[in-house]
C-alpha cells in the first residue's frame, strides 16, 4: 500500500466510526480510531440481498414518497442527500424537512443523476425504483459501492400483514442506528391498530373495490399488499383479494360481477378524485354496481395505502368511511 493511500483509508474509517482505539500512523505513532457504533455491525437480508453495515449510512437517496416519510418519521432528515417521486402531498409534519431535501427528479432519476448525488444508500418504495432496464438495479448500485433497500411490500412472499410494516420500520431503524425510535413508533402503531380493532368489532364487513385509476381496465388493489390488510382491518372485504399482487389490473366486467358496496378512490397524480368519481358515475356498464348506484365512495391518498408510516392511522380513517355509524 502506498504512502498516499494509507492516510486516506485511515481517514475514511475514522470518519465512519466513533474514535476510541488506535490506528498506527506511517511514522509509528498511535492515533485514535474507532470502534463500531452501538448496534453495529448489523447484518440484514432484504428481498434476498444480504448486507452488513459497519455504521449507519450517511448519504441516502429515497425513491418513492412512502419510504421518504419512513426516514422523516424516524428523525433521519439529516441523512437525506436527495429524494424522488412524490405521489401526493407529504403530511404537514414532514413539509419543512421535505422541502429542505434536494429533489433529484419528478419521477425516478437516471442512473447518472442518482450517482451525482453521491449516495451510500438508496431506499426504494416500489420494485420499479430498481429497474434494471433503466440501469438502477440493486446489483448495479452495489458495483458502484452503494447499498440499497427495497420496501418489503414488494419482496414479501404471500400476503403483506401489518407485521411486515413493523418489520420494515424495525429493520430501517437498526440500519440507521435508531432502533429505539423505531420501537417507539411500532408500540404507538400497535396501540392505534388495537383501538381501531375495538371500534370495528362486530361490524358487518362491506365489499370494497379500490379504484386506483384506469379506463380500459381498472387499476386496483390485490391481495398481496398492505392495502388488502388495511381494508380487512377497517371492516371491509376486498373484492379482488384473490389477485396475488399489491396493485394489479382487473376488467370492468369483473368489477360489475363482484358488486362492490363501496368504492375507495385513491387520490394522487394528475387525475382528481372528482374526475375519477365522475368516470365511474358516467359509465353505463357500472350503473347497477351497488357502490355506483348508491354513490358510496371513500377516499384515501395513495400514500395512505402502501407499506409506510401512514398505514395505522389510515385504517381508522378508512373504517369511518366504510362504516359511517362509527362516527356516532
Amino acid at each position: 500500500m502506498s504512502s498516499r493511500t494509507w492516510p486516506s483509508r485511515c481517514a475514511l474509517i475514522a470518519a465512519a466510526l466513533l474514535p476510541l482505539t488506535a490506528c498506527t500512523a506511517a511514522g509509528g505513532e498511535s492515533e485514535p480510531v474507532a470502534k463500531a457504533a452501538p448496534g453495529f455491525p448489523y447484518t440484514v437480508t432484504n428481498c434476498g440481498v444480504k448486507t452488513t453495515y459497519k455504521a449507519p449510512p450517511t448519504r441516502v437517496v429515497t425513491m418513492n414518497q412512502h419510504v421518504t416519510e419512513v426516514m422523516l418519521e424516524l428523525g433521519l432528515a439529516k441523512s437525506l442527500a436527495g429524494t424522488a417521486y412524490l405521489d401526493d402531498q407529504v403530511l404537514p409534519k414532514y413539509e419543512k424537512e421535505y422541502k429542505a431535501t434536494p429533489v433529484l427528479a419528478k419521477e425516478y432519476p437516471s442512473y447518472e443523476k442518482l450517482l451525482a448525488a453521491n449516495p451510500d444508500f438508496v431506499y426504494g418504495g416500489y420494485a420499479t425504483a430498481f429497474s434494471a432496464g433503466d440501469g438502477r438495479s440493486r446489483e448495479a448500485l452495489k458495483k458502484s459501492g452503494i447499498n440499497s433497500r427495497l420496501n418489503i411490500e414488494y419482496c414479501a412472499d404471500g400476503k403483506t400483514s401489518m407485521d411486515a410494516l413493523y418489520q420494515e420500520i424495525r429493520e430501517v431503524g437498526r440500519t440507521f442506528g435508531v432502533a429505539d425510535r423505531a420501537e417507539r413508533w411500532i408500540d404507538a402503531a400497535k396501540a392505534t391498530n388495537t383501538a381501531t380493532e375495538k371500534k370495528v368489532a362486530g361490524v358487518e364487513p362491506v365489499s370494497v373495490f379500490v379504484y386506483d385509476g384506469g379506463d380500459k381496465t381498472a387499476s386496483t388493489v390485490g391481495g398481496a399488499g398492505i392495502g388488502n390488510e388495511m381494508i380487512n382491518r377497517a371492516g371491509g372485504k376486498n373484492v379482488f383479494a384473490h389477485l396475488a399482487k399489491p396493485f394489479t389490473d382487473a376488467s370492468w366486467e369483473n368489477v360489475v360481477d363482484r358488486k362492490p358496496e363501496t368504492i375507495v378512490i385513491l387520490d394522487y397524480g394528475g387525475t382528481t378524485v372528482a374526475q375519477k368519481k365522475q368516470r365511474l358515475l358516467d359509465d353505463p356498464a357500472l350503473a347497477d354496481v351497488p357502490a355506483v348506484k348508491n354513490k358510496r365512495f371513500a377516499v384515501l391518498p395513495l400514500s395512505d395505502m402502501v407499506l409506510g408510516v401512514r398505514a395505522p392511522a389510515a385504517v381508522e380513517t378508512l373504517a369511518r368511511q366504510l362504516h359511517p355509524e362509527l362516527k356516532k
